[in-house]
């Protein structure tokens, strides 16, 4: 891992007033140049050729300048820090770099150290379990007897995710390659509801964690091929493969009574980032599912902007409670940046 000194000293070689917004053009990269667009933030979209043009299809949210790539996996980093450029990780750029993201010497928004807790199933659990979240129970492979759900690492949007209710059945699909990097989760029936955060330790107003707030900013839900759509296969007589690639998410207003205990959940996912790695200023999203009787399970936490926070380019039902103008997740991002580099802070809020 990069050391934050390093990252530090090449903070301070940056213009304030140049500091701009960076990302690689896929999964959240239309609302974050939206959302700094908004908040007058200049900013950088890394690009092939071939999807330039579906960005300029879309000229509030297309980027301010392209750096063209011919694989979105090289991050031109040395560009980026000559352009006082700030890069904001989301789901492809994390799933491009894999472990490169580390090492990259170039400022990212939030604590890097967050990505990697996300990334070693182990630590993500440790997290949750730090933070008192209820979760399902990980079995080991030779140990499943009920329906479980194998998950490859990394973000890919449940792609390759399959359902099996025995350890013969867990052989049977799961290649030899992959046995040992899988994780197997109790399969657990209930709503899947995903809250979208975003702790800022420079403001002091709302809903008190760590050395500053945390916000609720929305919540969706995931539009999965081919689960969701499984039980008309099965009312035609259609034998169905389940597959849980997300193609989309769809807007969630949770009730009212439940929000203090999604609250608290926020607060401390962040204060036990806090304790085990330093914080995790910007988005996060604790994927879970809701039970019959209410209850949340958390069998995920996302440290970075999530494709659902897309639904609400202008904010959500939440947003509109915690501020007077639209915000969205990206205009959130952008505001934290201009705001943080204002006041000669960028180093509490990126690494």
């Amino acid at each position: 891992m990069i050391s934050k000194d390093k990252i530090n000293k090449i903070l301070e070689e940056y213009n304030p007033k140049k500091t701009c917004i960076a990302t690689v053009c896929s999964h959240s990269a239309l609302q974050i140049f939206h959302g700094a667009r908004r908040e007058g933030v200049k900013t950088i979209g890394i690009c092939t050729e071939k999807r330039k043009k579906v960005y300029d299809a879309f000229p509030l949210a297309k980027p301010d300048e392209y750096i063209i790539v011919d694989d979105p996996r090289e991050i031109p980093v040395d560009e980026l820090v000559s352009k006082n450029a700030v890069v904001i990780p989301h789901g492809s750029l994390v799933e491009y770099t894999g472990k490169k993201i580390d090492e990259l010497a170039v400022p990212i928004f939030g604590n890097r150290m967050s990505l990697w807790w996300e990334r070693e199933r182990s630590k993500m659990f440790q997290w949750m379990e730090a933070a008192g979240l209820e979760v399902p129970a990980i079995i080991k492979p030779d140990d499943i007897d009920r329906p479980c759900i194998v998950k490859l690492p990394g973000a890919k949007g449940g792609m390759g995710y399959i359902i099996v209710n025995s350890s013969d059945e867990f052989y049977e699909k799961v290649s030899d390659e992959n046995v040992d990097k899988v994780m197997v989760q109790e399969y657990l029936l209930g709503v899947r509801a995903y809250p979208h955060y975003f702790y800022s330790p420079l403001t002091k107003d709302g809903y008190r964690a760590a050395e500053g707030v945390v916000e609720l900013m929305s919540f969706d839900r995931r539009v999965e091929s081919t689960i969701d759509e499984s039980y008309r296969g099965t009312l035609a007589g259609i034998d169905v493969k389940p597959s849980f690639s997300v193609m989309g998410n769809e807007p969630l207003v949770l009730r009212e009574s439940l929000l203090g205990e999604v609250l608290e959940m926020g607060k401390n996912v962040t204060e036990a980032a806090d304790k085990l790695f330093g914080g995790i200023p910007g988005p996060f999203c604790i994927e879970t599912i809701c039970d019959e009787n209410l209850q949340f399970y958390a069998f995920e936490i996302s440290a970075r902007i999530v494709a659902g926070t897309n639904l609400y380019p202008d904010g959500s039902p939440y947003s509109t409670y915690l501020y007077k103008d639209p915000m969205s997740t990206g205009s959130r991002i952008a505001l934290e940046i201009k705001k943080a580099a204002k006041a000669g802070k960028l180093a509490k809020v990126v690494f």
